[in-house]
């Protein structure tokens, strides 16, 4: 006590923050005086020498200083995690320096001293001084003196230059161009250290990420191109485009059309894919490209200079794929048809479920799993055989003999003449229904190839444009005509439907699906005809007809118009706000779900999830907010760390939603993980799938099925074996287990509905389309898959594709190559080649590659043309393994 009264109170003394720091600061300085080796004490002596040096008027003197303390600094190295010590001893004389800048006039000695300070001024950065850049411009940026201080140096400066541009872009300046000029410098420094990633970002800082194309060589142009494509999701528009465009300028520059292809694509621009087309060096880089362009159903058959280019012609129209797929199968061992009982391994269940269903209902579902499993195969058990196929139709009742039918066209898919002679005989059929679904099954069959004879259309129009044929043979044409032309864009197939939307003596389904069909034939277009009598076709129906089940596809049909375009939309929300029926609403919402669908686009989640979070009342439309919940997985899907957010944002969703919500979450969990089964979102939905509201139950169990979609997974197979023992009284149930079954083994095994290929870069549109279309529907289960409209399910066929790797030689025959298969890695960014699979096994081609997988060519006998080995790829062989090979 008596102490504390006797301390004098001094100003210094009082303890804010600055006082406290600056006395720690000064008895730390005074302990490190004392605590200094002789070496140290040397180095001290030796730098205030040369400071009162500097201060001497004589500009010889300055000269010597000058080299002396460049020398001194460095000479002297400290350890990677520690300041060198000549920068920590002159911290003292910094302000002196700056002021002995100011006083000098000799412009040599002047540059080399700013040098100096420009290194100390990154020393003691001190907040927003900027000191390190404003000394580097006074001392000259040339390449020689730009990287004289080495990489940290240049870091900083970098750094430094991101911020005063930032700052003269608020203030509204224009005058940048010294920044550029600095940034191009550092950039250049960047890219010739293996610093592209610095560079990049730098550029992206300050706008001008199409700068760095005149900076890359032949050396680092891969790696650049990886970086700036990984970066496009998590930039926001336009940056995102902007980056993308830059890549394929790069790629295109170094002569690699089957890299710049996709991004031309993801670009949407015809003229950027004309222009990789013609920058092709050989016919067989061209037949490359036609099968990337046939995979993602980008029809362009002008770009084939010459028409008699049979090969040329069959890569773009996909005319080998089923004869290839059968091939792939034949190798694979997989050409035995298979009953449904074979899916369901009943003898595993532990009940007798065939004694307690109802057995129309139990032959609707197996005709179904008879469908997705013998998918392509060309033969089964029900429908081909030639004593069965009539019999097996009429086993079902009502709309289940058009399912029966059409699954015609999923068991010939692709094959085109084999499958019109199989469907042929029930085009006479008296039954309408039979017939209506043979015209499904045409509609099918030409999904993902080019029929040149164009026989959808020939055979499906007249039905169209016939006044009195019957509502459901109308329905089927209608609807197999936009699975046939899905993606085409063709006037002459929009000409047909526009009437039938905007007739409003037509009853509102035919109208409704003829929406829908027009909105998958111009998918992503954005076609203003189409949406305009779209448009006025909701405003002049009457409530009553809008509230029918069907009407949600007319504004699906608008969505789908606008897939991926992002925010050209606009004129069309505002019209929608006129209509007061809620469809209006659900309109707009599915539109701005489209125009985002694969983006990552966070803004565009967060709305959504505000219109997810909001409690309705019971008379209020609630289709919206399961609309808005779908988006969430639509939007997130095209990125991975997106993707896993959206998983945890759909748990609180089940949580805390709506009913609505709740029955929507496990639709949108398919979405992201479609054909993709992860164990967490299998433990999930198998939960949901017990769920006390039926709705939830349904949804959780036909995503079981879309989440499993053609992996045969094991571990799902016995999940959904429970539950077929689980819901064995329960018809509804039962029939959504067993479609889940049928999903499961589609094509034995073989294919894939998930919209992302191309080593998950590239999201087709119609595939997205084919796999939203049964979701939407899912929705309302009882209303529609439940009853009559189990139809909708085949539109899954234009997500349906092969997930295999054939290669081919140089005339385009199937040539077995050894391949290394394993889980992909991201390699971005990474120093020196990393490996860009883990786990791998080696197989001889063809051979099939799940969701996350990778391959890359095993042997040095071959040279692939493209980087991405999936789906078709072409191999040259390689001339020096040849001679390597000789010498031996």
């Amino acid at each position: 006590m008596v102490v504390k009264k006797s301390t004098p109170p001094a100003s210094d003394d009082v303890l804010n923050p600055k006082t406290a720091a600056e006395k720690l600061t000064k008895n730390k300085a005074k302990d490190e005086q004392d605590e200094l080796s002789e070496e140290d004490q040397q180095l001290v002596s030796e730098l205030e020498m040369i400071v009162e040096r500097l201060k001497e008027p004589s500009v010889d003197i300055h000269r010597v200083a000058l080299e002396n303390l460049n020398n001194v600094i460095r000479s002297t190295t400290g350890s990677m995690t520690s300041v060198p010590k000549p920068l920590k001893y002159l911290k003292t004389h910094y302000e002196a320096l700056s002021e002995l800048y100011d006083q000098w006039m000799d412009e040599t000695n002047k540059r080399a001293l700013a040098s100096i300070l420009s290194l100390l001024g990154m020393a003691y950065d001190r907040e927003g001084k900027r000191d390190c850049l404003k000394y580097r411009l006074l001392a000259g940026i040339e390449d020689e003196l730009i990287s004289e201080w080495g990489h940290e140096y240049v870091r900083h400066l970098a750094m430094e230059v991101g911020e005063e541009y930032a700052l003269k872009i608020e203030e509204g300046s224009d005058s940048t161009d010294y920044l550029i000029e600095t940034a191009l410098k550092v950039v250049s420094f960047c890219m010739k250290h293996n610093a592209e990633a610095d560079a990049v970002d730098l550029l992206e800082e300050l706008d001008r990420h199409e700068l760095i194309a005149d900076y890359v060589t032949k050396e680092t142009f891969e790696r650049v191109c990886l970086y700036m494509i990984s970066c496009a999701p998590l930039l926001a528009p336009p940056s995102d485009m902007g980056f993308l465009a830059t890549a394929r300028k790069i790629y295109h520059k170094f002569g690699k059309p089957s890299q710049s292809l996709p991004l031309s694509i993801r670009l949407g621009r015809q003229e950027l894919i004309k222009e990789d087309w013609d920058s092709c060096s050989s016919r067989l880089e061209k037949a490359q490209l036609a099968f990337i362009m046939a995979r993602q159903q980008i029809h362009m058959p002008e770009l084939i200079e010459d028409d008699e280019d049979e090969e040329l012609v069959a890569c773009m129209n996909n005319t080998n794929l089923s004869k290839n797929y059968l091939n792939l199968a034949r190798d694979l061992e997989l050409l035995d048809p298979k009953s449904p009982e074979d899916i369901y391994k009943s003898h595993l269940e532990n009940t007798t479920v065939e004694a307690t269903l109802d057995s129309a209902r139990h032959n609707l579902a197996s005709t179904f799993v008879n469908a997705f499993v013998n998918a392509g195969y060309g033969t089964d058990k029900l429908m081909t055989t030639s004593t069965e196929g009539k019999d097996w139709i009429f086993k079902n009742k009502d709309k289940g003999m058009l399912s029966a039918a059409a699954s015609l066209g999923m068991i010939m898919l692709w094959d085109v003449d084999m499958g019109l002679t199989q469907i042929d005989k029930y085009m006479y059929s008296e039954d309408d229904i039979v017939k209506a679904g043979a015209i499904l099954a045409i509609g099918m069959l030409t999904s993902s190839v080019y029929d040149e004879a164009d026989a959808a259309k020939a055979l499906l129009t007249e039905y169209i444009a016939d006044e009195n044929s019957q509502a459901i043979i109308k329905l089927a044409a209608i609807s197999g005509i936009g699975i046939a032309y899905a993606g085409t864009n063709r006037e002459d197939i929009i000409e047909t439907l526009l009437p039938i939307i905007s007739d409003t003596d037509v009853t509102i389904d035919l109208s409704s699906i003829a929406a829908l069909s027009a909105g998958l034939v111009c998918i992503g277009s954005g076609n203003s005809d189409v949406s305009s009598v779209i448009l006025q076709a909701m405003m002049e129906r009457l409530d009553s007809e809008l509230n029918h089940k069907y009407a949600r596809f007319m504004a699906l049909g608008l969505g789908l118009l606008y897939l991926g375009t992002q925010d050209q939309y606009d004129a069309i929300l505002e019209t929608l706000k006129a209509i007061t029926h809620p469809i209006g609403k659900q309109s707009s919402i599915l539109m701005q779900v489209c125009a985002y669908a694969g983006t990552g686009n966070v803004l565009e989640i967060q709305k959504l999830l505000h219109i997810c979070a909001e409690h309705l009342g019971e008379k209020e439309d609630q289709l919206p907010q399961a609309f808005a919940v779908l988006g969430v997985g639509l939007i997130s899907m095209g990125e991975s760390i997106g993707s896993e957010m959206s998983l945890r944002t759909f748990d609180h969703l089940m949580q805390y939603g709506e009913p609505y919500v709740r029955r929507t979450v496990p639709l949108a969990m398919a979405i992201v993980c479609a054909s993709n089964p992860l164990v967490g979102v299998l433990d999930t939905l198998n939960k949901f799938s017990h769920d006390n509201d039926k709705a939830v139950a349904t949804s959780a169990i036909f995503s079981m099925g879309i989440v499993g979609a053609g992996t045969n997974n094991a571990r799902l197979a016995q999940l959904l074996r429970q539950l077929a023992t689980y819901y064995h009284k329960d018809p509804d149930m039962l029939f959504t287990v067993r479609i889940a079954q049928g999903l499961l083994h589609m094509g034995k095994g073989t294919m894939t509905i998930n919209p992302y290929h191309h080593d998950r870069t590239l999201m087709s549109h119609t595939a997205l389309a084919g796999l939203l279309i049964p979701i939407v529907a899912m929705i309302n289960a009882e209303k529609l898959i439940m009853t009559d409209s189990h139809f909708l399910l085949y539109y899954l066929v234009r997500a349906m594709y092969p997930r295999f790797l054939i290669t081919l030689d140089e005339n385009l025959e199937s040539v077995s190559a050894n391949v290394r298969v394993g889980q992909a890695v991201d390699v971005v960014g990474q120093v020196g080649r990393p490996k860009t699979i883990t786990g791998f096994q080696s197989h001889d081609t063809p051979v099939l590659l799940a969701h996350s997988e990778r391959a890359e060519i095993g042997t040095e006998k071959y040279i692939p043309l493209t980087t991405v080995l999936e789906g078709f790829v072409i191999l040259t062989k390689n001339p020096e393994y040849e001679e390597e090979d000789e010498s031996k």
